[in-house]
């Protein structure tokens, strides 16, 4: 359950800056669908605008990363985070940009071999080779 209100088409609608950010995502992502992370955050439009607009820099903006690799990064840090939300959200949006079961299943293995390793090299206090070092 959330701690906060969730916020309903006709609240947004209401309020300017949260129906221009709500516009938005819906022209950048080409869906009426607004998730519940933007209805929650819309409870501060302040910070409904500034991570709208990060994000869609970050994320939604032509760069050297493809969009389906910046969603399984995505998928990757949510996980060591322990985000539910996040890891449902940007699957989802992983399997809309193209995503297969096999990519899938790889990406979950990199990821569980990556937890392994670091809890390894991290109880042992490995050092850092120095070719390593940039």
């Amino acid at each position: 359950m959330a701690t906060v209100r969730l916020w309903t088409d006709a609240e947004a609608d209401a309020d300017p800056r949260v129906k221009a950010v709500f516009d938005d995502i819906r022209a950048v992502r080409r869906s009426d669908f607004i998730n519940n992370f933007w209805r929650a955050l819309a409870n501060q439009p302040t910070v409904l605008e500034r991570t709208w607009a990060d994000l869609k820099q970050v994320m939604a903006a032509d760069g050297v990363l493809d969009p389906l690799t910046k969603e399984l990064i995505y998928i990757a840090v949510s996980t060591a985070n322990g985000c539910s939300y996040c890891i449902h959200s940007h699957t989802a949006a992983a399997r809309a940009k193209g995503m297969t079961e096999a990519q899938h299943g790889e990406l979950l293995a990199v990821i569980g071999m990556a937890n392994t390793t670091n809890a390894l090299v991290t109880g042992m206090q490995v050092p850092v080779d120095p070719e390593f070092q940039i």
